[in-house]
Order: structure tokens, then sequence, then C-alpha cells
């Protein structure tokens, strides 16, 4: 009784799930790559709005901070400035000129009246000599016009505190922000001089005027607080989830921060961005389901079903065996011309088995072999090449001096010193040795990399023998690299290969486009030794234009005349007299024929060298040599 074993499944059964995950459908991969394309793109539009949005708002926003903080800045400037304006007519002003000169009672009774000091809305008032001190104060409610002592007496603390010389700075007025009892004053100093500006200064005249939080908020238009313990000396922005808080500093005499103003502000910009971002991405996410929705039907409806009717009638013909032709539906575009083709196909297999009969396999077989026999005989050089420097070369090193010294090591009867030289030379012999081994091993790896590209040739042969070649997408410079590493082993000249590093995709067979370059690699080298000169150069470079890959190959050999190169790839054909043959550069014409291509040769004469030149299609051009 035959056991499944445990966990296995019966043959058949296997077999039919086999089948069944092998089965994919097109329409299913083409449902789920628009699916992962979808969600990908709606992520990348996610990510790419919200790196443009999101900075742009931000920006916006850090705008709109800097406004408000420079406005509320310009409201505490334009404040302490109207003070500024006032002290300084008092300053420049002979009457309190001549009061700091003599102070008299007509003069204080004027100008620190109740009246005086509400008309130009002040609640306190000094005069101070230059050695700082103070002439007379005065602080009134500005309700009332009752005379403040407690305020006075702070207001005379600060001026005290204060070096009026260095708030002024050299200019004839100034203005700052102190802390006078629980309130913050804006304060205005200038200098006493007479009214045309004249004279020395006789000392200093002071105004305070009281700002609240109310008044910065009627001129800001935000609810905002004095705060009198500031931290810090600049400004500083709070930033919560939908307002901010803006804090600006008031500074006072010495530079440093006396009170801070600070108010809150809705943060519109931002909420604005986060709104437009999220309608952004939910307008693209939709759009974008609604165009993958569209792709899904059109793509069913143009491709899909067409290409399953294509796969009908094809399953019928292999059924049936009968080449019937697909019913065409006149379309003009790739479904149309895949239909054709099948049709032209379809013709064409019909007209082959008409003549499969009469077909002869014997035509070429001749040539095809000497033309082979050729190939392997160039394959076959470097390898002879090897060989005979193998044989003829010599040993590194003497074994009976080698022998000599190792005997002489072991007795122990030798001085140091020379045991130190006889162990130096025993070492150098054996890296010798070594070395010599070393590049044996690297020369036969090259011979053996010669055998295998004999016996890819003849294989290739083998299993094309009937058949045009088959092209493929190759890398023409590693062919190069590997033909020139083959070649340039010489018996009778040093030749220095070049050709350029980089990759170029061409539309070859990559053996026969081998066999071809080493022929001409394998006549370069021959008309290099033929010209005498003991060594030579072969430089290869390639171009890529309009599809077509051009290869130049350029030797310093003993060239050919002009009128001869009409007749170079005739067969028979030789330029060296004591040469029979002629057949490598027949068959390597007809050989790039196969492969679409062309070989041409050109010198300027006998002595000047010569050039051959390859075209073929680029690689990038296999899809369109296809569908053609």
């Amino acid at each position: 009784m035959p056991n499944t074993g445990r966990g296995r499944l019966p043959a058949t059964l296997g077999l039919q799930f086999g089948r069944m995950r092998s089965r994919t459908s097109l329409g299913a991969k083409l449902v789920l790559i628009m699916t992962v394309v979808g969600l990908v793109a709606a992520v990348a539009v996610t990510l790419l709005l919200a790196t443009i949005i999101t900075p742009s708002f931000t920006k916006l926003e850090d705008k709109a901070i800097a406004a408000h903080v420079e406005r509320t800045r310009a409201v505490l400037s334009e404040y302490a400035a109207e003070l500024e304006s006032a002290v300084r007519d008092y300053g420049d002003w002979s009457d309190s000129y001549d009061y700091m000169a003599h102070p008299y009672t007509r003069f204080e009774r004027e100008r620190f009246s109740p009246e005086a000091m509400r008309s130009i809305d002040v609640q306190g008032m000094a005069y101070v000599a230059p050695d700082g001190r103070i002439v007379i104060a005065r602080w009134r409610d500005p309700t009332s016009g009752a005379e403040r002592t407690g305020m006075r007496e702070q207001l005379t603390a600060m001026i005290g505190q204060t070096d009026l010389a260095r708030v002024l700075g050299g200019r004839s007025s100034g203005r700052f922000f102190a802390k006078i009892g629980g309130s913050v004053a804006a304060i205005g100093v200038a200098q006493v001089r007479r009214s045309d500006g004249t004279g020395s200064a006789r000392g200093y005249v002071l105004m305070a005027r009281v700002i609240t939080a109310r008044q910065i908020s009627d001129l800001l238009g935000f609810d905002a607080t004095i705060d009198l313990n500031p931290h810090g000396g600049s400004e500083a922005v709070a930033l919560g989830t939908s307002k901010m808080m803006i804090v600006v500093p008031m500074m006072g005499p010495n530079g440093q921060a006396i009170a801070r103003t600070q108010f809150s502000v809705p943060r519109d910009v931002l909420l604005l961005g986060r709104r437009m971002l999220l309608l952004a991405v939910a307008g693209s996410t939709v759009l974008l389901l609604l165009m993958l929705v569209m792709l899904r039907r059109m793509i069913d409806r143009s491709v899909l079903r067409p290409l399953h009717r294509v796969e009908g009638h094809m399953q019928r013909v292999r059924v049936s065996g009968s080449l019937a032709l697909l019913e065409e539906d006149g379309r003009r575009d790739e479904i149309g011309s895949l239909g054709r083709s099948f049709n032209a196909m379809l013709r064409q297999l019909k007209d082959l088995r008409e003549r499969i009969e009469v077909q002869s396999f014997d035509l070429g077989r001749s040539e095809s072999a000497v033309a082979v026999m050729h190939n392997v005989r160039n394959a076959l050089n470097p390898i002879s090449t090897i060989l005979s420097q193998g044989i003829a070369q010599r040993s590194p090193i003497n074994r009976a001096t080698l022998d000599r010294a190792i005997a002489e090591l072991a007795r122990g009867d030798v001085p140091a010193v020379r045991r130190e030289k006889l162990a130096a030379f025993v070492t150098a012999a054996i890296e010798a040795e070594v070395a010599s081994r070393e590049a044996t091993r690297r020369e036969l790896t090259i011979g053996r990399e010669a055998m295998a590209h004999v016996l890819e040739i003849i294989g290739q042969q083998q299993s094309a023998a009937h058949e045009r070649p088959k092209l493929e997408v190759c890398d023409v410079t590693d062919i190069i690299a590997r033909n020139a590493t083959i070649a340039r082993y010489s018996q009778d000249a040093s030749i220095a290969f070049s050709f350029p590093a980089g990759p170029t995709m061409v539309l070859a067979s990559r053996i026969i486009l081998s066999q071809v370059i080493g022929n001409l690699f394998g006549n370069a080298v021959e008309s290099i030794v033929a010209r005498g000169l003991g060594s030579g150069s072969i430089i290869t470079s390639i171009t890529n234009a309009e599809g077509r890959v051009t290869i130049l190959i350029r030797d310093d050999g003993e060239g050919f005349s002009p009128e001869s190169a009409a007749m170079l790839f005739q067969r028979g054909f030789s330029t060296r007299a004591h040469k029979s043959g002629g057949l490598g550069l027949h068959w390597c014409a007809n050989s790039m024929n196969a492969m679409e291509g062309s070989l041409r040769l050109e010198s300027d004469g006998p002595g000047l060298g010569a050039v051959a030149l390859i075209t073929l299609h680029a690689g990038g051009t296999a899809p369109l040599l296809a569908a053609s």
C-alpha cells in the first residue's frame, strides 16, 4: 500500500494545487499594482503637501509673531516718545534754565500745579541738579490732583539710583521705563538749557507717566497684562495648541527689563494651514481614487478583454491544430498590432508547413566548419604562447646554491652574522619561487579562459548550426576586455591595449561578437608583428548615437592600400602573400550582417595602421527590434 507520508499531499492533488497556485490573473495583478500605487501616491501626496504647506504657514506664523512683537515695541516706544517730546519742551526752555540757577516759588506753583501736570498728562515730575541733587519733585493723583507722598518718594528713590547722564548718552533727551511703587511708568528725561539751545546744561528735568495694561490693550487690540517680575531681557513666544503667548520686555534705564508686556493671540495662520492641508490631502486622495477606478475600468475594457480574446483563439488553434486567422476588430493601437502580428505569424507558419520538407540543411555546412576552425585557431594561439613561455622559463634560483645554504644553516657552528645572511637568502629564494608559481598560475588561468572560449565557440556552433544567431543585450566593453586579455599574449611583439572602462550595451550574439572581435584583434596583432618594430598598440573606442553603437579598433600595424579595401572581405583573399586562407574577415562580415550590423576596414596606406569599424544596434533598442 503506497504511503504519501505525513504532512504531504497526494501526487494528483498536489499537481492540481500547483496549477491553481501558478495561474495568476493579469487583472488581479493590475488591481494590486494600482492599489499599491494609489497608497504610495496618497502617502507621497500627503508628505509633499505637508512639506510644502506646513513650512509655508509656519513662516507666515513667524512673520505674524514678528509683526505682533514689532507692533508692541512700536506702541511702547510711541508712548514713551510722546512723553520725551513733552519733557524736551520743558528742558529747552529759558524759564527752566533760570529756575535751575535760582529756584523761585512762582515757577514751582505754576508748573507743578495739578492743572499744569494734568495738561501734559503726567503724574510725576522733577528737576535734578547735575550732581544728582533733586531740586524739586512732585507726584500727583491724575484724578483728584492731590499730591501722593509715597509715590514721590518712590520717584526720588528711582532718580537717585539712575545715572541720568548715562541714560542720555550725549543726547539732549531720552526715555525709558521704570517701576514706581506697584506701577510701571514711562520716564522722559531732558537736559535743562535755554530755549535757543545755548548755555551749558544746568541739570535735568524728568517726567513720569504711568502706563497700564488697559492702555496697552486698547492700543494693541488684544487683552494684555503687565508682569512686574520679568524673566530674561528678550522677546519670548509660548506656543499652545490654539493660542500663543507673546512676551515683549519693557526696558529700564540700564538696558535691563524691568517689566514685560504679555498677551495671547489665536494661532489663526497655523489652524488655517492645517485645515488647508487636510482639505488638500482629502481632495487629492479622492481624486486619486476616482482616477484609479476609471483607469481600472479602461484597462479591463481596452486591454484585458482583447487579450482574453487572443488567448482564447490561441487555445483553439493549439487544440485543433487548424491555423485559422483571428478576426480583426480594426483597432490601430498596440492590441490591434498584436492581432495583425499574430495573423501574420499564422500565415507564415502555414507557409513554413508547406516548405519545411524541401528545406536543405546542408547549405553552408562546409563554410561554417572552416570558419569555426579559424576561430578555434585564434582562440588556441594564447594557449600555445603561454605553454611556450612556461617551458622556456627558468627557475628563479639555482637549486644547488639553495641546497648548500640550507645545509650550512643546519650546522651548529655557523656564526650568527653568517646565519642571518643565509636565512635572508633562503627567504628571498622561497619568495621568488612563490612569485614564480603565482605568475604561472595567472597565466594558466588565462589559458583556461581561452580554452573555455574554444569550447564555447564549438558548443555555439553545434547548437545553432541551422539557426539565425539569437540576439541579446550584452556588454561589448566586457567582450573587448576579455579578448584583449587573451590577445596580448603574442610571441613576437609587446602589445599595449586601450579600451573604455564603462559598460556599453549592444544587441548581438555574445559568443559570435566575441569571435569577431577576437578575429580582429588577432589580425591587428599579426599586422603589428609583420611591421617588425617589436611593439605596438591597439586602441579601442566606442560611440553611441541614434540607437547605433560604433566600435573602432585602431592598430599601428603594417596597414594596407586603400585600393584593396573592397576585396578584404572576399573569400580566400589575404593582404599577406605568405598566408593562405582569407576566411576570417569573410566570416566576420557575414556574422555581422546576420546580427543586423556591419563591419568596415579602413587604412591610410601601407605602414600607417588600420581601423576596423563595427556597427551594431544599441542595447536599448531591443524592444523596438523585437516588435518589428
